[in-house]
């Protein structure tokens, strides 16, 4: 369906990535920080079966033209529920209830089952960011009305762009993540650093446990990957997932991480552990993406129990790859128990969000900076229990 707008502009809205060329889309999503919204992951999220109508993500992308040219998108989806976000709403979908208000479908902006900070509209280089912006908010409110959809919701989002989307009346709901930054590392010795004594020696037992275990860790990124690691990890991933049964998060299929092979090989790194018999088929891995000066771990897993190697696999020896190339930011992902203690602090990170039911609206802006504050006191409180040896800057939010 297209509806012309004005003379200089036309939106469409689309049910699958395929629908725009690759170039065009990746002209709009290749300058952005974050990998997550490049044609290739959004594509392969899609045609895997991983992101679709079936399971609850249903492709509902948003993209301007003129005339035959793309010149701003919007990665959306409509969600019958509210798993694979990482930002727990379900207060929010039980308050709906309770009020007589029907919370889903609601329409999502992120890039599904990826808890990763960066979600804003795509715009091209030189256009005018403040007039697409109002002409995409305009289009999401008139699909929403018209479809009667409870609220639209844009996660993990850039943190400019929200200082944008605030001015078109979204309102800003305080998170938190454990992201590591590189406070001008040159080696693995300087991240030890910033810990305590105590907090030293303990990630130097748990690499050493790993070494003793007879193992090897061995990075691998780009064409050094070979094609049978893919469904390899697939394996890891799904078996990591039904440990942890209902709450295992098992949303990627088999078919995803395979065709990540060839064409995502460049933006995948894999740390693959293997032991002294088998230099082949390694025993466990982590699953990470990088792009520019960032890193982000996605997922592990391990066909033995070996004692520290899932810290190792996923935590230190990325790091000391991340401090190697001058990766900036990495962030590990979701979840954060045994992070913190790593050297990964609490980090803000901020959803937005409009209810188009003005009760909920009512109640979201009269009580979400209570919300916010009760949060920033929570990271305040994560962070100093943190064993580093010298205070961290304050956190921006």
């Amino acid at each position: 369906m297209v509806e012309q707008l004005k003379p200089r502009y036309s939106v469409a809205w689309i049910n699958k990535i395929a629908e725009v060329p690759q170039t065009a889309w990746d002209a709009l999503a290749q300058p952005l920080k974050t990998p997550f919204f490049e044609w290739e992951w959004l594509n392969n999220l899609e045609t895997s079966g991983s992101a679709t109508a079936q399971t609850g993500w249903l492709p509902n992308h948003l993209t301007v033209w003129r005339n035959r040219q793309l010149i701003a998108a919007a990665p959306l989806y409509l969600k019958g529920h509210s798993y694979g976000e990482f930002v727990f709403d379900h207060q929010w979908a039980d308050l709906a209830h309770r009020l007589g208000v029907q919370y889903y479908p609601k329409l999502l902006g992120m890039s599904p089952v990826t808890p990763a900070e960066g979600y804003r509209f795509l715009i091209s280089p030189g256009e005018d960011e403040e007039e697409l912006t109002g002409l995409m908010v305009g289009a999401i409110d008139h699909f929403c009305d018209r479809n009667q959809i409870s609220g639209c919701h844009f996660l993990y989002v850039d943190p400019q762009w929200r200082t944008l989307m605030e001015r078109h009346g979204f309102t800003s709901w305080l998170h938190h993540g454990y992201v590591w930054q590189n406070d001008g590392f040159n080696t693995f010795d300087d991240y030890l650093a910033v810990f305590n004594a105590n907090q030293r020696r303990n990630i130097k037992r748990e690499r050493k446990a790993v070494e003793k275990a007879g193992l090897r860790l061995k990075t691998l990124t780009g064409e050094e990957i070979p094609k049978s690691l893919f469904p390899l990890m697939y394996h890891f991933y799904s078996d990591t997932c039904d440990k942890f049964g209902w709450w295992g998060s098992k949303y990627l299929t088999r078919r995803f991480f395979e065709q990540l092979y060839p064409n995502y090989c460049h933006r995948v790194l894999f740390v693959a552990a293997y032991n002294e018999y088998d230099d082949v088929k390694p025993i466990g891995m982590s699953f990470c993406i990088t792009k520019g000066d960032n890193l982000y771990g996605r997922y592990w897993g391990s066909s033995q129990e070996i004692d520290c190697l899932h810290f190792d696999a996923c935590y230190y020896t990325p790091i000391e790859w991340a401090v190697d190339r001058g990766i900036k930011v990495f962030d590990p992902g979701a979840g954060g128990r045994h992070k913190k203690r790593r050297g990964f602090p609490a980090t803000p990170n901020h959803s937005i969000h409009r209810f188009y039911n003005q009760r909920l609206s009512h109640i979201l802006r009269s009580y979400i900076r209570e919300v916010n504050e009760i949060e920033l006191q929570e990271i305040d409180a994560i962070n100093q229990e943190i064993p580093f040896t010298r205070c961290e800057p304050e956190l921006n939010t």
